[in-house]
């Protein structure tokens, strides 16, 4: 048989999926989509395509997310939650912190996703505002959080350094996606800048 190039249809059983399989199948629609998205833009891609790229019936993505933004928003947020899964828990330092941040955002998906959202901020204003508040600004937060001081000029200060240069480099296509220890090394880079390396956070910020 001849490779079509599409993943083969996973085979599920019958009856009422668990947890795991039901956090499983909502990681397929959202690869499908995002395959689907950075391939082809926003505006382009139907609902019927993601289904049939993620081998689901339509109602299956309605009941899972709903309309082409809320899938666009879940990438967003599922980023975020790879990104920020131990800054939530507590129990990240702040060199930890911005590695997680340098190793999500350059990555070949967070990569696409923000070159998509440059190209479509114009026809989607309200698509962009949601893109940057549940992106940036989330990772902002997070950053305040750690700082001390809570110093939210600081954590944007270090934010914009932990995309930096490396990172325009990747939205161009002019330079591959870091391992966890390059992006380890670009973080503490950027730490070392600001003289923030090593440093103690303060207790929790009161403006969540």
């Amino acid at each position: 048989m001849v490779s079509t190039g599409e993943p083969s249809a996973p085979r599920r059983k019958r009856g009422r999926p668990t947890e795991a399989e039901r956090a499983l199948r909502r990681d397929e629609i959202l690869d499908a989509a995002v395959r689907l998205f950075t391939a082809r833009g926003f505006a382009q891609v139907s609902l019927d395509e993601v289904a049939a790229t993620a081998h689901v019936a339509k109602r299956t993505i309605y009941g899972y997310f709903g309309d082409r933004t809320e899938i666009f928003i879940a990438a967003v947020e599922r980023l975020r939650g790879r990104a920020l899964a131990l800054a939530e828990e507590g129990e990240d330092t702040l060199d930890q912190l911005a590695t997680e941040i340098v190793h999500t955002l350059h990555s070949d998906e967070a990569v696409g996703l923000h070159r998509l959202m440059v190209t479509e901020a114009y026809a989607f204003p309200a698509l962009a505002e949601r893109f940057y508040r549940d992106g940036p600004v989330s990772y902002v937060n997070a950053l305040t959080e750690r700082l001390p001081g809570h110093d939210r000029d600081l954590a944007g200060a270090l934010f914009s350094l932990l995309l930096g240069e490396p990172h325009r480099q990747r939205l161009l296509g002019l330079r591959a996606a870091p391992t966890r220890a390059e992006a380890g090394d670009l973080a503490t880079a950027a730490l070392v800048r600001l003289g923030l390396h090593g440093a103690a956070p303060d207790g929790p910020a009161s403006h969540r």
